[in-house]
């Protein structure tokens, strides 16, 4: 019986990969497009395909299911319309459309996504999460890679280096670091910097149990000036992927609208993840579901810094505090449940942390001594102090805490590990 088992999987791992090499080659397609609109209306437009070198991700595990982020796409044949690869993932605009601006302007944001380069005609449908939680479609793009304008990525050419390598990227987590606001004479910095943030997140939990399933990159992009920029004191920097504070808004929210250069210094190595570098000393960050996430180089909380904004942009994972200024506004209906694996407005409560509650613990669950160390239901996160829970007292998704992660943002981590590492 064992026996036999053992060559049912091995057929099944044989049949998928098999599925890859019909259906993709190994290397990546990039569509850049414009994403635009409104509070109520949002519109796509068709920019550039591009064609790159590496395919980091896994050959196995084609199809997303976790249903995380505001946004997916999917790649269909485009002869018989079988489903051979999808992803979530979420991007500025959707937070853009949940500003005071939003309510009454509309902006522009270049937007990428990126899925292994087809060997024939396929159709890209992109979606959008609408306020009930469900999908709407947006946009069809037709691909034919025999006769569409393709173009070869060879826009901005870096070095790359192995900061930590444990195998073959198509079956681990590949995580790019790419520098940001560092001059030619500044690199020794940037290698120096990335050993260090290589030990924020190999030496915590739950990523210490999994260094095997993990390589860590580094590209060395050079930016004409040291730093980034500060809009709110009139600070501007000329660097590779223009990143600034700001945001929004918001003193310590920092980010990139120039995505189109994000992708072409990322393109240098094989990665799922980008972590952009910044070298400044300013405490501020940011974390996009499956897009990217940033933090300096030089505050004194880059280790938690570090560990916040990629659980973000990795794991799904959403913001647990409710009493720190941000710029968006109302973003959690708390009538439907929304999409991050560690909040929950109890709407829809059996498909979060259920299964991880006691019978004994109350929910909602009382932030006292009494229930310290216990996952329970606890009121407030998602920026707000009603209406929404958190499933422990305290967390590196709430407070300024480095390795503090709770058991259900450690489970949600561990299982995108496991994703991208099969």
């Amino acid at each position: 019986m064992k026996k036999t088992v053992i060559l049912l999987l091995l057929s099944l791992t044989i049949g998928v990969q098999a599925q890859f090499k019909d259906n993709f080659k190994n290397k990546t397609l990039r569509i850049d497009y414009i994403h635009s609109g409104s509070a109520e209306v949002e519109y796509y437009e068709f920019d550039t395909l591009y064609a790159e070198k590496y395919w980091g991700g896994s050959k196995t595990n084609l199809i997303d299911k976790f249903d995380y982020g505001n946004y997916k796409f999917e790649v269909y044949d485009a002869e018989d319309n079988e489903l051979l690869y999808s992803r979530g993932y979420s991007s500025l605009f959707r937070e853009y459309q949940a500003t005071e601006e939003g309510e009454t302007n509309y902006k522009a944001f270049d937007e990428t996504v990126v899925f292994p380069y087809p060997k024939h005609a396929v159709n890209i449908v992109f979606y959008s999460r609408n306020k009930d939680m469900g999908w709407d479609k947006e946009y069809i793009l037709p691909i034919n890679p025999k006769t569409r304008d393709i173009k070869k990525n060879k826009q901005k050419k870096f070095k790359k280096s192995k900061i930590h390598y444990s195998g073959n990227p198509n079956t681990k987590l590949d995580i790019v670091i790419i520098a940001e606001g560092y001059t030619a004479e500044e690199m020794d910095k940037f290698m120096q910097d990335c050993e260090r943030f290589k030990g924020y997140i190999l030496e915590a939990e739950p990523y210490i149990q999994n260094k095997d399933k993990i390589n860590i990159w580094a590209v060395k992009a050079i930016s004409e000036e040291s730093g980034t920029d500060l809009p709110g004191e009139e600070i501007w920097k000329n660097t590779a992927v223009g990143t600034n504070f700001y945001t929004f808004g918001s003193e310590r929210y920092l980010t990139t609208e120039d995505m189109k250069s994000v992708r072409d210094v990322a393109a240098n190595a094989p990665y799922d993840q980008i972590f952009i570098l910044v070298n400044h000393e300013k405490y501020g960050g940011g974390g996009i579901y499956n897009y990217y996430s940033l933090g300096t180089s030089d505050n004194p909380a880059g280790d938690f810094l570090f560990q916040h904004e990629f659980g973000h942009a990795f794991a799904g994972l959403g913001d647990e505090y409710y009493s720190s200024e941000v710029a968006v506004e109302d973003f959690y209906p708390l009538e439907v449940e929304p999409w991050e694996p560690n909040i929950t407005t109890l709407a829809h409560f059996s498909s979060k942390w259920q299964n991880m509650v006691s019978h004994s613990t109350p929910v909602p669950t009382p932030a006292t001594e009494e229930f310290e160390n216990t996952i329970g239901v606890y009121e407030g996160g998602g920026y707000v102090a009603k209406g929404v829970y958190r499933p422990y007292i305290d967390c590196t998704m709430k407070s300024v805490k480095y390795d503090a992660f709770c058991p259900v943002c450690k489970r949600a981590i561990q299982r995108m590990i496991d994703f991208y590492a099969e």
